[in-house]
């Protein structure tokens, strides 16, 4: 029987990202090398651009999922390096991908790749990386992990896209919302995380459990992330704080602040939304009154629920280092503050 989902506390001390990293740095040292090798091309544009962005210090949580799901299984093969290296060739082609469609100027903390390179030749690497992750698929030889991680890459396609005729309209829902980073987030965290019980053969409950947790974890990642938006710095963020209010995004801090508003409030939204309204100054009216409404504290209460189905998920595998690991990186997901 699966164990009760207990809401998290909201102070968590004990949250961090530090034992999934410490149980999985063996094996993304194999990972990164990987990486490494497959960016390469006789092209000297394709490795110079990509390692502007793989360089670029993110936390390389998905790829650590599948490392971190093949030791809670008990997996001690090899597969799973290259299918790691596969997801996050397909994270990194869509950020190349969403920074031209946003029109970015910052990516973790340093001028985004289509500011230096150019949109097109951002795209076009975009696309070099995700057929470098489809032919690391291939040479796994596993029809049902190709299954899995080409159908999140299509999820993941059509989430951006479910986004962009979502932007600038003020009718956005919640569901709506929830549907989107669904699509674009979660459904990656579930594949790569499903994908280490599939190369150790599993059952399909324990297949399930992996794709649940990686699931709830994508979401509550993204609750979060857009929180931070109207909650902390660009230099904690490592992108420009504002951006998905500039670009009329209808993110969920957004959608409680436009609900509970008064009509003043209303119209204000409505304006800016549209990107009449996009200055400093419209930008720190906003955080004001997301902050009157507690639209960001609701946001992250938001996490942690999905943070709790995440470890709840979990419940079906044997207690050790492994599971503590993945369970500290739901508790981390959404303490963070960059």
């Amino acid at each position: 029987m699966a164990a009760q989902i207990v809401p998290l506390p909201r102070k968590q001390p004990e949250a961090s990202i530090e034992p999934m990293l410490a149980i999985t740095a063996s094996g993304m040292n194999q990972v990164n090398q990987v990486i490494l090798d497959r960016m390469q091309s006789e092209i000297p544009l394709i490795p110079a651009l990509a390692g502007h962005l793989i360089s670029g210090g993110g936390k390389r949580l998905r790829p650590m999922l599948t490392l971190a799901g093949a030791q809670l299984v008990g997996y001690n093969g090899t597969r799973h390096y290259k299918l790691a290296a596969a997801v996050e060739f397909i994270h990194t082609a869509t950020l190349l991908h969403d920074d031209v469609v946003d029109g970015s100027d910052l990516r973790r903390g340093k001028a985004a790749a289509n500011i230096i390179f150019g949109n097109p030749a951002t795209v076009l690497v975009g696309d070099f990386l995700f057929s470098r992750a489809f032919e690391l698929m291939v040479e796994d030889g596993s029809l049902k992990v190709l299954k899995i991680l080409s159908g999140a890459s299509a999820i993941i396609a059509e989430g951006e896209v479910d986004q962009l005729t979502a932007q600038r309209k003020i009718e956005t829902s919640e569901e709506r919302y929830l549907q989107i980073i669904r699509a674009k987030t979660a459904a990656l965290f579930a594949a790569a995380s499903r994908i280490s019980a599939v190369v150790a053969e599993c059952s399909e409950d324990e297949e399930r459990a992996l794709d649940e947790y990686g699931r709830n974890l994508g979401v509550a990642f993204q609750l979060v992330d857009d929180a931070l938006d109207y909650d902390a710095d660009a230099a904690q963020m490592g992108k420009d704080r504002g951006d998905d209010f500039r670009e009329g995004k209808m993110t969920l801090p957004v959608i409680l602040a436009y609900a509970r508003g008064d009509e003043e409030e209303r119209i204000f939204w409505r304006a800016a939304i549209m990107g009449h309204r996009s200055s400093d100054e419209d930008l720190a009216h906003a955080v004001t009154l997301i902050a009157k409404h507690g639209a960001v504290e609701e946001t992250r209460e938001r996490a942690r629920h999905f943070a709790a189905r995440a470890i709840n998920a979990l419940a079906c595998f044997p207690d050790g280092k492994a599971r503590q690991a993945m369970e500290q990186a739901a508790r981390f997901a959404v303490a963070r503050g960059y």
